[in-house]
């Protein structure tokens, strides 16, 4: 009977093809804008992400995000590494600064200062030169995505050329020298970051109390890492948050707060409506124009039960089918794109979009089943 009913799906090209259509395209759309949400939201926390040196990050509590530049004392650096359980605590300055190029353009980028000593909180990977070249008067070191665009300067011959190491720049009026390019994942953040000491960041920045936006710190091994932060934060009133809970924190506030969770989410919404619209109707147009054959199987004997079965055959077939496709040409974009658009398809959303496609399959069965179940099997005789 199931072989029976594969073959009444597959008879109707056309209304095969339409079901199929249907389903395909509320995979692809459920897969694609669900992995490029998933790629927007790993960006957002991607400064967290790429310091997994700490597992503590004590900062201000008011501070939303990792690139909110709430400043704390740096008194605060000295009462964290007085608290038991603390391995080691080190400073890091994260803000917002005015950079001048060498031809005198104007860009907004974000300044890292991570720790003069141990430089805790710098890339891992360097294209050019290397960690150490920070410690040379006014080093500073930019990202590799942005050298040749937006940190590009105008050629003498005409044109614009990539930054180069050795050329000088202006950080807040104070002068700075690239020694160095680093490669980073993309952030969610447009604006190039640079990376310098601590103590030179306070130097480009203007001056103020506060100059300390994070102290990173590492537990010592076998300290339970909640009771270190829960002291932490009862010692110096700050807040001390885990790395997963920072990195949550950051995420949600950027995703809400733009509109992109919302945006994302009616994208879905829409895909899936938009296929179930498509799917059922074409489904039931198959079942109501197929009426006949399913009166003569039930007037030889078949049951509704085993009707619904054959139905249910037809739509998960259908299901898997459309599901293969849309997923299929959403990896396949995905792939294209590259890490020029944010796009990231973990097994979840497979999950996810797998289910959703059955749902829809699952929805039009029952419109055809509800059709059956009112089937007369003289139907079948009529002219």
């Amino acid at each position: 009977m199931n072989l029976i009913a594969l073959r009444m799906l597959t008879g109707d090209r056309a209304k095969y093809f339409g079901i199929l259509v249907g389903l395909a395209f509320a995979s692809l759309l459920i897969t694609q804008q669900g992995a490029i949400f998933l790629g927007l939201a790993s960006r957002t926390y991607q400064f967290v992400a790429d310091t997994p040196q700490a597992d503590l990050w004590v900062m201000d509590p008011q501070m939303q995000h990792h690139s909110d530049g709430k400043q704390m004392l740096e008194t605060t650096l000295a009462r964290v590494r007085g608290v038991e359980g603390v391995a080691w605590a080190v400073p890091m300055y994260r803000a917002f600064a005015q950079l001048r190029l060498p031809d005198g353009t104007l860009r907004t980028c974000l300044l890292n200062g991570v720790d003069d000593a141990t430089l805790t909180g710098l890339p891992g990977d360097f294209a050019e030169g290397s960690p150490e070249s920070l410690r040379h008067e006014a080093a500073v070191a930019v990202d590799l995505a942005a050298v040749a665009g937006k940190l590009s300067v105008s050629a003498p011959g005409g044109g614009s050329r990539p930054l180069m190491i050795g050329d000088q720049l202006e950080l807040n009026e104070r002068r700075g020298v690239v020694s160095a390019v680093y490669r980073q994942r993309p952030g969610f953040f447009w604006d190039p970051t640079l990376y310098t000491t601590f103590s030179r960041a306070k130097q480009f920045s203007p001056g103020t109390r506060r100059q300390l936006t994070f102290v990173l710190v590492k537990v010592r091994d076998g300290a339970s890492v909640a009771h270190v932060q829960r002291s932490i934060a009862g010692v110096t009133g700050m807040a001390c948050r885990t790395s997963d809970q920072f990195a949550w924190k950051t995420a949600v506030y950027i995703l809400t707060q733009t509109g992109i969770l919302i945006n994302f989410a009616i994208a879905v919404l829409l895909g899936f409506m938009v296929g179930a619209a498509i799917a059922g109707q074409t489904f039931y147009n198959f079942v109501n124009d197929n009426l006949r054959y399913f009166a003569a199987l039930k007037a030889i004997g078949a049951s509704d039960r085993r009707l619904a079965g054959m139905v249910a055959v037809q739509a998960l077939t259908a299901a898997a089918c459309g599901y293969g496709l849309g997923a299929g040409a959403a990896a396949f974009f995905g792939h294209a794109v590259g890490e020029g658009l944010a796009f990231f398809l973990p097994w979840h959303l497979l999950v996810f979009g797998a289910v959703s496609v059955v749902g829809i399959a699952a929805v039009s069965a029952v419109i055809g089943i509800r059709k059956l179940k009112a089937l007369e099997p003289a139907t079948v005789f009529k002219s």
